[in-house]
């Protein structure tokens, strides 16, 4: 699902002018991503967790040359689904 898509989704459900659904979730889009660049934490109850982790440098290895590489520190989104979101998920299975 594209941010398109997603704004069409919420026009055929909610009827509101397709540019101020756009806006919105413009809006909510930057503002998870302000709420991560500041590294907090962003908790949408029934969906999941956002973290922002840091990862230390390491060595690793290019699988086409061989060659031994050192991996930068870097920061890195993780997502952990909430428990309704998990069960949702496990009912779709068939």
């Amino acid at each position: 699902m594209t941010k398109s898509d997603l704004v069409n989704f919420i026009f055929e459900r909610v009827g509101l002018p397709r540019t101020e659904i756009q806006k919105i979730v413009e809006a909510v889009f930057d503002t998870i991503k302000e709420a991560l660049l500041e590294e907090e934490v962003v908790k949408i109850s029934g969906f999941g967790v956002f973290t922002v982790r840091r990862k230390g440098s390491r060595v690793g290895r290019n699988p086409k040359t061989m060659q031994i590489v050192e991996i930068k520190p870097r920061k890195v989104v993780t997502f952990r689904p909430s428990e309704q979101l998990k069960q949702a998920l496990q009912k779709n299975i068939t």
